[in-house]
């Protein structure tokens, strides 16, 4: 939205400059973009006037004139067809920037001329002007004069107008907040009813009142159309709009001065008597819009038809169309002011891609009680400027219910803002703002038509705290609140700060990322119920809350896949959300590995999968799992994981700790991630707090001092048995004197028999009182076999 100041004077009597205007309509809450000052950028354009003007010697179609300029005489090379001795115009000096050709003027010959200086078309000074030659001006002006007051230029303001206040796209509007704000007083002129010579010729019949509940309009014979006056130019031109006509530019002068969009149909183009409103009929109503483009509004969108009804001469709120379009020949107009709903208006907009002034403003909400005053004022306008007769006022429909009363409580403004102001003060400024205020206990207050946005006591504090100014909020500080203490951590804060720290020791980078993601992938991972379901989800793929951490993990790796950098690994602590919870939440910490490592002749090394299980036990001895006392079950009944290279640990089967292993690939190429991708999910919920150490400081280490030995066995098993179990039999055949088992060898084949395996495993023996005896060694290894035994394995011979 753009106004000029003087235009803002004619609302507002006030002797602030621009500047002031511009800070006062900031702290009135009023968002200005910039201010643009022509004045400042015509300042060293001047009239001058050419006293001869001759062939070039070397261009025939370059001119060198004799110049009168404020500089004195200059000569001047000039490529314009209108150059010519006598001519009034705009003379540029040498170091002038000339704003339309981006350049700044240097002495330099034109084809052996020196030209000193340049004289100046509209276009290159930025001006309204179609001619291809440069400026003809009035012989009455005084050569020297500056061109700003020539051309009347004057600073220009610039704001955003938030979709809450349609009113503010109305220069009256702009000028009614400002005066109560103390910078000036309100002037907006009254209108005056214009009353009617004959009845309206034109009727009018509304057929979708959901669309446009009021129409009004009149018809005035007899106008005479034509260029506007140059204040009326002058005024739209500073804004940026192109002058058309008499007619058409009184309608953009009340758009812009009343937020009152109108349109002006040619009453000789229209078939027949009557107008009728009603919805579109698609195709069957192809409309040729002032724009130039065709359109075929649907049922959605509001029409304006004659014909009966049968031809659609426009787009109701949007546009008007190109066969009722008024020109320099048209004497017989109808006039129209309506109200079209904001809503079915800004869908048209949207829909049929228009972006019209008209349409702006009613998606925004015009004023509902400025149908018939906003006719008025251009009748008004139009017997001034273009002559006429007007007929009656004829109005179908009604305008919505003005804005109801409701009861405020003054001290309401202290109490929400803080601000301490007067009763007087606080009716003073809703009076200015056009608020009706019956004083009593409570107030009564209604707001006015154009402030539907203004719906109970809340927004009146506001506006009253936006009037009198942020500045005067008070600053007193907050009470003082005793600080809780610090570095106490709950057992889960501590596990998760732990295990924060211990996976990137390891190397894992965080991952930050939604506890959201898309249904059908929350379906994959075990979730999806319609209870997790979002009603208002923030993206389409983010409406399901997630099941598992590992789909937004294995995304995030294929981001990063995607630009150059596979080899990833990710960790997540965060929530996760299941249906057959009691709670519904629990705390987990998820990782992942993508091992894409670079190629090498030596071969692949060690499988990822045991560097991922050595990662995981290592984080788990961290956060005080039982790792002793964990029991490795193999596989998983989870469709995402691989059958046959994934396993859990858990403590009894009802409480599993953690899931691992590889993920499998149908899994991954659903989350459009190439493979392979190992994981991992700690359930933090279900780890078990350490017993006897909450508050007790660390005791003193129990070193050996006794060389440890060491024993080999292999052992025979079934293939189905787990490795695992195996281990830890023989490491509680004696606790005390075994430190370690190691498994170093897996071997099928020759001398095994089918479907069994051999193990072979490192027992490390540590004293602790004396040196063991053979006999006590060979105790202790019959008392390992037994162990094994009863695991499954029999001693190879």
């Amino acid at each position: 939205m753009k106004f000029t100041l003087s235009w803002l004077k004619a609302h507002l009597d006030t002797e602030a400059q621009v500047d002031q205007v511009a800070e006062a309509m900031t702290m009135a809450g009023l968002e200005v973009e910039a201010v643009h000052d022509p004045i400042a950028a015509l300042a060293p354009f001047t009239v001058a006037r050419i006293v001869s003007a001759e062939r070039h010697p070397n261009a025939d179609r370059l001119q060198v004139c004799q110049v009168e300029t404020v500089d004195g005489m200059k000569e001047i090379v000039c490529g314009a067809p209108n150059a010519r001795a006598g001519l009034t115009t705009i003379y540029a000096p040498i170091g002038a920037y000339v704003p339309g050709l981006g350049v700044t003027l240097v002495e330099k010959p034109v084809r052996g001329v020196v030209s000193n200086g340049m004289l100046c078309s509209g276009a290159e000074l930025e001006l309204a002007d179609d001619s291809d030659g440069i400026l003809e001006l009035s012989d009455d002006l005084q050569v020297g004069a500056p061109a700003a007051g020539v051309f009347g230029a004057e600073p220009v303001i610039d704001f955003e107008v938030t979709p809450n206040r349609p009113d503010w796209l109305g220069v009256a509007g702009i000028a009614r907040d400002l005066a109560a704000a103390g910078l000036g007083r309100l002037t907006v002129p009254e209108i005056t009813p214009v009353a009617g010579a004959f009845d309206s010729p034109v009727s009018v019949t509304l057929e979708a009142t959901e669309l446009c509940p009021v129409f009004a309009g009149r018809v005035i014979r007899g106008v005479r159309n034509g260029p506007s006056p140059e204040w009326l130019q002058q005024r739209l031109t500073a804004i940026g709009l192109r002058p058309i006509n008499r007619l058409v530019d009184i309608t953009n002068l009340i758009s812009y001065d009343r937020a009152r969009p109108l349109h002006v149909y040619d009453l000789a183009s229209l078939s027949g008597d009557q107008i009728v409103v009603r919805a579109g009929r698609g195709e069957a109503d192809q409309i040729e819009a002032l724009d130039g483009k065709t359109y075929a509004p649907g049922a959605a969108d509001c029409v304006i038809s004659d014909a009966g009804g049968q031809r659609a001469i426009g787009l109701g709120g949007v546009m008007g169309g190109v066969s009722t379009g008024c020109s320099d020949e048209t004497v017989d107009v109808f006039v129209e002011s309506a109200w079209f709903d904001p809503l079915a208006t800004a869908q048209t907009g949207r829909s049929l891609g228009i972006n019209s002034d008209a349409q702006y403003r009613f998606a925004r909400g015009v004023d509902t009680a400025s149908v018939v005053p906003g006719l008025e004022l251009a009748t008004q306008l139009i017997l001034d400027l273009c002559g006429g007769e007007p007929s009656t006022v004829t109005v179908a429909g009604a305008a919505p219910a003005a804005p109801a009363a409701f009861a405020f409580d003054p001290a309401y403004v202290k109490r929400l803002s803080g601000m301490d102001l007067s009763e007087d003060r606080i009716f003073e400024i809703l009076f200015a703002l056009g608020f009706t205020v019956m004083r009593g206990s409570p107030w009564s207050v209604t707001p006015p038509s154009w402030r539907r946005d203004v719906e109970g006591p809340a927004d009146l504090v506001e506006e009253v705290a936006r009037i009198e100014g942020y500045a005067a909020l008070p600053d007193a500080p907050l009470p003082p609140v005793a600080p809780a203490p610090g570095g106490v951590l709950s057992p889960r804060q501590a596990r998760v700060r732990t295990a924060r720290r211990a996976l990137a020791a390891l190397g894992y980078a965080e991952a930050v990322t939604w506890s959201f993601t898309k249904q059908s992938i929350a379906a994959r991972f075990g979730g999806g119920d319609e209870r997790l379901v979002l009603e208002n989800p923030i993206a389409a793929d983010l409406d399901c809350m997630r099941p598992s951490a590992l789909p937004n993990l294995i995304q995030a790796a294929a981001r990063n896949a995607a630009r150059g950098h596979a080899d990833v690994a990710l960790f997540e602590i965060g929530p996760i959300y299941l249906d057959d919870q009691p709670t519904g939440q629990r705390t987990v910490i998820a990782g992942l590995i993508a091992p894409h490592a670079d190629r090498h002749w030596g071969g692949a090394g060690e499988d990822p999968l045991f560097a991922l299980k050595g990662d995981l036990l290592a984080l788990l001895e961290e956060i005080g799992a039982p790792v002793a006392s964990l029991q490795l079950a193999q596989g998983s009944n989870r469709d995402w994981w691989h059958p046959g290279r994934s396993a859990r640990l858990q403590l009894g089967p009802k409480n599993v700790i953690v899931e691992f292993g590889a993920l499998h690939p149908r899994v991954l190429k659903a989350l459009d991630a190439a493979g392979p991708m190992l994981a991992f999910e700690i359930v933090l919920d279900a780890v078990p707090e350490p017993r006897g150490k909450g508050g007790k400081a660390r005791g003193a280490a129990d070193l050996p001092n006794l060389m440890p030995l060491t024993r080999d066995f292999a052992f025979l098993m079934d293939e189905a048995k787990a490795v695992g179990d195996l281990t830890r039999a023989v490491a509680g055949a004696d606790k005390a004197l075994i430190a370690d088992v190691r498994v170093f060898d897996v071997y099928r084949g020759q001398g095994v028999p089918e479907g069994q395996k051999s193990v072979a495993i490192e027992v490390e023996i540590q004293p602790r009182a004396a040196t063991l005896a053979e006999a006590e060694i060979e105790a202790l290894m019959a008392r390992v076999k037994a162990a094994a035994a009863k695991a499954g394995g029999t001693l190879r011979a």
